[in-house]
């Protein structure tokens, strides 16, 4: 059974349709890439997951709960990060972490050990006693975190949450959501960011005009729409030998190039079975220096099944 599913999800505002029968699956410990142009559905998406708006039609369920139905149950097992922080006057940053923590009812003698720790996890302790309103915007984005942290939700729902920061707050963002996936979480997080979501992500789903374009795996996807996965090779100087060897004697490599001393094959044969490449180049007395599977490139995905259009 699907941790986090919807079936044919739907929402409209009177003529205008912002999610279209949406089929959205992700197991327990996926983390999942939800992208999409702005207009295209994925914060609706999101509210309607986090039980903060129902759907016209269609279904949402959470660890078996549905989001209509059973709305307490699901608030129990997930953290939502809104897109935006909010405004808080005159509270310190413990008192933003205490006020949540009340409200998810966790009792008053474990609260301080846990406002702690999760200060801690997102690297916030020497700001404690600081008030919110003079946090950088990075920082309040780790703080909201943080709150979504406090009852060790199940399942995270995070709404663009590096939107607006800077490189290095961006970086300490992405390096924050690697430690949550290595907790295990199952988390649905949306974000233009594309190249970032590559070392996070195991899935994605892309959405325009509310609808569902594509979704799965992402080495499966890229797969998919371009047949290949580009290998790295360099070598200690014969390079016309190696592309020689790449393109006369192995059958799975397709095109290939030299562009700045790398040597960029495209490889259709078997996943997990680019070894065979080694060996190839390796018999033929060919010194490898190195070798390795380019990056997914999510943004090439994105612009291959995307329009730009939005509502």
């Amino acid at each position: 059974m699907a941790f986090v599913e919807t079936h044919n999800l739907t929402k409209k505002y009177g003529n205008l349709v912002a999610v279209n029968n949406l089929n959205l699956r992700l197991d327990e410990g996926d983390i999942l890439g939800f992208i999409g142009p702005n207009g295209a559905g994925k914060t609706t998406t999101i509210r309607i997951l986090a039980t903060l708006l129902e759907p016209t039609s269609g279904t949402a369920t959470i660890a078996g709960h549905d989001v209509v139905k059973e709305p307490e149950a699901v608030r129990r097992i997930i953290g939502y990060m809104p897109d935006f922080f909010g405004v808080y006057d005159d509270v310190k940053v413990w008192e933003y972490l205490d006020f949540f923590a009340c409200a998810y009812r966790v009792p008053r003698s474990e609260r301080a050990k846990l406002i702690d720790d999760v200060l801690a996890l997102t690297d916030l302790s020497h700001k404690k006693d600081d008030y919110v309103e003079a946090l950088s915007r990075g920082m309040k984005q780790r703080l909201c975190l943080a709150k979504t942290l406090l009852h060790n939700p199940q399942v995270l729902l995070l709404d663009e949450p590096a939107s607006g920061l800077d490189p290095r707050a961006r970086i300490e963002i992405k390096e924050l959501l690697k430690e949550l996936r290595n907790m295990g979480k199952t988390i649905l997080i949306s974000s233009h960011i594309l190249p970032e979501l590559a070392d996070i992500c195991n899935k994605i789903a892309i959405i325009e005009r509310g609808e569902l374009l594509i979704s799965g795996e992402i080495d499966t996807i890229m797969r998919q729409l371009t047949g290949s996965h580009v290998l790295e090779i360099k070598v200690a100087d014969d390079e016309e030998a190696a592309v020689q060897v790449l393109q006369n004697q192995l059958e799975d490599i397709r095109e290939v190039r030299v562009e700045d001393g790398v040597i960029r094959a495209h490889y259709v044969g078997p996943p997990g079975e680019h070894y065979r490449v080694v060996w190839a180049l390796a018999e033929k007395r060919v010194k490898v220096l190195s070798f390795a599977e380019q990056p997914t490139d999510l943004e090439d995905i994105f612009m291959r099944v995307t329009q730009g259009v939005v509502q």
